[in-house]
């Protein structure tokens, strides 16, 4: 059935690597899984003061994920329709951090988010609104999934490339949805620059997620690898096992693996051995990482 749904070589390859394609882990030095650590208040009421925005178009479906994984880590996050931006109603001056979320943007038929990317080229004020906010240097901002398509295909993590990158069909050719390992080199992602050498569990649930990127890897800046070469533990057969870009300063992460639905233990499919007392998982870390690095450049 394998061979008959997807190419025969990728079906020859789950075969003979799904058993020994294991999940391990390797938690990040600080994580001790307690909310404490990161001064969380799962029951916060008042506000913080720091914004986040989610950016959703119609058909995404990974927008309340992402609010409460911004919320625990400290953020007052707010809601923000493509048609808030078209319309004027929300220009992103008030927001530190704006994150791009997963799903189906316009049910994806054009695909790769390339309609969602639209309603940005093509309609002058969400255009202002998103250009405004990179401009500026106390910003970041996050794409999972869709949300990673839709800011390849606008070029938002490397905009001094003529040919920027964009994603591409799974190798499989069909949707791929497993929990794999991630491996995070050294890295100076905001979100992620205190996970070297972690090697951690997500989800990743996706068609298009396929990096393919030139050869000279020092035009780029990973910031994850899937731990496995090879396909499934590579879901899409991205070029270099890449999961992960992040821009050259750091403050632009375009991930396709599911991090904020991957928050809690409980999330996971299986979980560290041992680690029953945890409370979040070892992904609250990048949250937390945002809200600190902002609320630095804050008091500036």
């Amino acid at each position: 059935m394998d061979k008959m749904q997807r190419p025969a070589a990728h079906a020859e390859q789950r075969k003979n690597n799904y058993a020994r394609q294991e999940l391990t882990y390797q938690l990040q030095p600080r994580f001790d899984g307690q909310f404490s650590t990161y001064g969380i208040d799962p029951k916060r009421r008042k506000p913080s003061g720091t914004k986040a925005a989610i950016i959703r178009e119609k058909g995404v479906n990974g927008d309340r994920e992402m609010a409460y994984s911004l919320y625990l880590a400290g953020f007052d996050v707010k809601d923000v329709h493509m048609t808030d931006l078209v319309s004027g109603r929300e220009d992103l001056s008030d927001v530190n951090m704006i994150a791009f979320v997963g799903g189906f943007s316009n049910s994806d038929v054009l695909g790769s988010a390339k309609g969602w990317a639209g309603a940005f080229l093509y309609n002058p004020k969400a255009k202002a609104a998103l250009d405004n906010f990179y401009a500026r240097k106390d910003t970041l901002s996050l794409g999972v999934c869709n949300g990673c398509q839709l800011m390849m295909e606008l070029g938002l993590v490397y905009p001094e490339w003529k040919d920027h990158p964009k994603m591409h069909h799974n190798g499989s050719g069909k949707y791929e949805s497993n929990f794999i390992n991630i491996t995070i080199p050294k890295t100076n992602s905001v979100m992620l620059h205190t996970f070297e050498g972690a090697r951690l569990g997500v989800w990743v649930a996706h068609g298009e997620g396929r990096f393919k990127l030139p050869s000279d890897k020092s035009k780029f800046q990973v910031a994850g690898f899937y731990s496995h070469q090879e396909y499934p533990g590579n879901p899409n057969d991205s070029d270099f096992a890449v999961a992960a870009l992040t821009s050259n300063d750091g403050r632009h992460l375009a991930i396709m693996p599911h991090l904020e639905r991957s928050l809690f233990p409980w999330n996971w499919a299986y979980y560290a051995k041992g680690r029953k007392s945890d409370q979040v998982s070892p992904w609250i870390e990048a949250f937390t990482n945002a809200l600190d690095w902002v609320k630095e450049r804050n008091k500036r």
